[in-house]
């Protein structure tokens, strides 16, 4: 071979090897499956799992008397259920705290009424949002002298002022500060919004900022707290998600949107928070000093009626209250006497010899509360048909089923509290009553009637469950 020719088979040699290895090449890529990406929403119904960071305060999520609860807790286990998953818990104790397991153990979703501020959007992954709230300054309702209660920013200067760590008032109190304002704010890193509220309660401090919706659910418990005015616009509550959940936000999108437009959002709303539209600070005070006064000659019946019946006897005692203020000779001007006011008739059927005998009223009144849950219709359900039962025992059961019929002629939901208490004050105009079975009624009563029964019966579980781990801690401290 000579030298031209060996020169031109060392090309094509090269030629053919560079076309066999790019030939295999394309050949080995084309038949590689592409690598998938691992979605969360997927990993979370594979799982069976959403693991949720919430904060454990009573505006979002505690232990109750019988199970867990709060707004958001249920928001998300609804969300849950949707998914056919388990909710893993995990509970922080401040927003501050809350945002540290944003970043530490990187949960699915951190639930802990954090408002979506400028700042925090730029952060953290928001979620959609789920209320809209207005962050409101609190402060001690007596207070006198120099430190006058406030009913401006101006008149927050030389008051004790103290927010939470981590937290939109936080924000919204530096701007205020950076803007030329006398405000003395301490900022707390261990304690809650909620336990800034007892210290303004004891006055220890004068003053906290919190959001509405927190200001709602702890009103009744602090009699002495009063709210001076709001000190932002609207803001939305949003849940932070996970960095790479974009399916799981667009799923969360479309179930929220299912739960507004059902009514149900409408319906944990007023469970929660509507007990704030009947509040009266006198009313709730000297409710605490009977509880002190009163309610002990009467517990013990209350305890056994509730035993042998079923019911709870702090409803019982939160029922009996609304009805007497647990005086045992109450009389109203129709007639109806004793600790549950029961009619001559009523009475005479739950054969009550004497109404104005404690045991024999608590427990006549017991039984007829029975017997109006029993009547409820079968298709109300959980705790829409025991607000029914006490609308019942205080307007008839003839009249609810009136204000349901008038719920379905309004497209309006019948088996729905929410709903109800729509219909219910509208009794008293002739343009609805006049076409319905039993008439006139005056339906606004039994909307407060419902509506103070749980703001007392909540009030006695906060006390009597406080009082417990009380009595539990000191009992350790014997041993």
């Amino acid at each position: 071979m000579n030298k031209h020719s060996k020169t031109l088979f060392n090309l094509l040699l090269l030629i053919f090897i560079y076309i066999f290895g790019w030939t295999s090449h394309s050949f080995s890529v084309s038949t590689e499956k592409p690598l998938k990406k691992v979605l969360l929403l997927d990993t979370i119904k594979t799982s069976k799992n959403l693991d949720v960071v919430l904060l454990n305060s009573l505006s979002t999520y505690y232990i109750g008397t019988n199970a867990q609860q709060g707004f958001e807790y249920d928001l998300l286990k609804n969300y849950a259920d949707y998914l056919g998953v388990e909710l893993n818990i995990t509970t922080a104790h401040t927003i501050k705290e809350a945002l540290q397991l944003v970043e530490s153990i990187n949960p699915d979703i951190v639930s802990a009424g954090i408002a979506k501020t400028a700042y925090k959007a730029k952060k953290y992954n928001f979620g959609p949002s789920y209320s809209e709230v207005q962050e409101q300054v609190v402060c001690y309702r007596w207070m006198k002298g120099p430190k006058r209660f406030p009913r401006d920013i101006e008149d927050l200067a030389g008051l004790k002022i103290s927010v939470s760590e981590g937290t939109s008032y936080n924000e919204t109190l530096n701007a205020l500060i950076e803007d030329g304002f006398d405000i003395n704010v301490t900022v707390s890193s261990e304690l809650s919004s909620e336990e800034l509220l007892t210290q303004v309660a004891a006055h220890t401090i004068d003053c906290t900022v919190v959001n509405s919706n927190i200001y709602s659910a702890n009103i009744r418990y602090f009699p002495k707290i009063a709210l001076a005015f709001s000190i932002s616009g609207r803001e939305q509550l949003g849940w932070i998600l996970a960095q790479n959940s974009k399916e799981l936000k667009s799923n969360m999108y479309a179930w929220l949107n299912n739960f507004n437009q059902s009514g149900s959002m409408g319906e944990l709303k007023d469970h929660y928070f509507s007990y704030i539209l009947f509040y009266d600070y006198y009313d709730t005070k000297m409710f605490y000093k009977r509880i002190k006064s009163r309610l002990p000659k009467y517990r013990k019946f209350f305890e056994k009626a509730g035993e042998k019946y079923d019911i709870s006897w702090k409803l019982l005692a939160a029922i009996s209250y609304q009805e007497s203020h647990w005086n045992p000779n109450a009389k109203s001007f129709t007639g109806v006497r004793g600790l549950m006011m029961l009619t001559r008739d009523t009475a005479k059927l739950l054969k009550v010899k004497n109404r104005l005998d404690p045991k024999e009223s608590i427990t006549g009144g017991t039984k007829h509360i029975k017997q109006m849950l029993k009547n409820v219709p079968k298709r109300v359900k959980g705790e829409n048909r025991l607000k029914f039962a006490l609308a019942a025992y205080n307007i008839g059961l003839g009249h609810i089923y009136d204000a349901q019929t008038l719920a379905r002629k309004l497209n309006l939901d019948d088996t729905s509290w929410s709903d109800l208490k729509k219909t219910l004050p509208l009794l008293a105009y002739k343009k609805y009553y006049k076409s319905l079975k039993y008439g006139y009624a005056r339906g606004s009563e039994p909307v407060k009637y419902v509506e103070s029964i749980y703001n007392y019966r909540n009030i006695l579980h906060n006390i009597f469950v406080e009082s417990k781990k009380e009595s539990n801690l000191k009992n350790k401290d014997l041993k």
